[in-house]
């Protein structure tokens, strides 16, 4: 159960950030009340929130998943893949040091965002793409190692679409993936349900369970219809202003 997350709001200039969407450039005001409902959303699941303020050297900084990795066992910093965002780690590491005292990092030439990493019960699947190289992904996976976990490598820079394989492929609990049909059906999702996202509807992949709940991206009726006949509580938000910035739900927070 998580009880708590990190999060930073967007800034005045929240529309500077890197983008590959395509969708115009955000509202850097409706971005504040599309996040509002986001930390209103982790409320109701039961998580007390720490709420960074916004930093004007680093537009994408919203994003703080990209740049540290949370276990129950321990954290890791990441060292982003886009040079523009290296610079966030920095106070996130000092925000977590009252949790986790020694906290490992990536070290060049290695580089991962951590939106690559998706944790299915102490299984970690790491996505090789534009912005995780082969160097950061093996380092990440030596590390999660240490920490008792077990990794699985996909190399995902063949699938366009999936800027991070979190773009794709969200754990459910209970022995299910949210899946986009541009994830490499590897081996190590044998052992999972997959219930697959159609097409038309491939951003709702990101999805976030939350405890009791699963926040998902509003205007994708027939993802939210599959994962509420599995039985999951469904909380949809907008997220338009962060996906016009390649940005999704589990994008913009820490749990642990």
């Amino acid at each position: 159960m998580f009880t708590h997350a990190l999060l930073r709001l967007p800034g005045e200039n929240f529309a500077a950030g890197l983008t590959q969407a395509g969708e115009g450039a955000p509202d850097p005001e409706l971005a504040l009340e599309q996040h509002q409902r986001y930390c209103e959303a982790l409320a109701t699941c039961g998580l007390s929130l720490t709420v960074l303020p916004a930093d004007p050297r680093y537009p994408d900084g919203c994003f703080v998943e990209d740049t540290a990795l949370l276990t129950e066992r321990g954290a890791i910093v990441m060292r982003p893949g886009a040079p523009s965002r290296r610079g966030e780690v920095e106070v996130i590491e000092a925000a977590l040091k009252s949790l986790y005292p020694k906290i490992p990092r990536i070290h060049s030439p290695g580089t991962v965002d951590a939106g690559d990493a998706c944790e299915a019960d102490g299984h970690f699947l790491i996505g090789l793409s534009a912005r995780t190289n082969e160097a950061g992904a093996e380092e990440l996976a030596s590390l999660l190692g240490d920490l008792g976990y077990r990794a699985t490598v996909l190399d995902i820079r063949n699938a366009r679409e999936l800027l991070h394989l979190k773009t794709g492929l969200s754990y459910l609990g209970d022995g299910r993936m949210l899946a986009t049909a541009a994830v490499p059906r590897v081996q190590a999702l044998d052992t999972y349900e997959l219930v697959e996202v159609p097409a038309s509807e491939r951003y709702a992949a990101n999805a976030l369970r939350v405890n009791d709940h699963v926040l998902l991206a509003a205007g994708y009726p027939k993802t939210r219809a599959a994962i509420e006949a599995l039985g999951y509580d469904v909380i949809a938000l907008e997220m338009s202003e962060f996906r016009k910035l390649d940005g999704g739900l589990s994008c913009l927070s820490l749990r642990w």
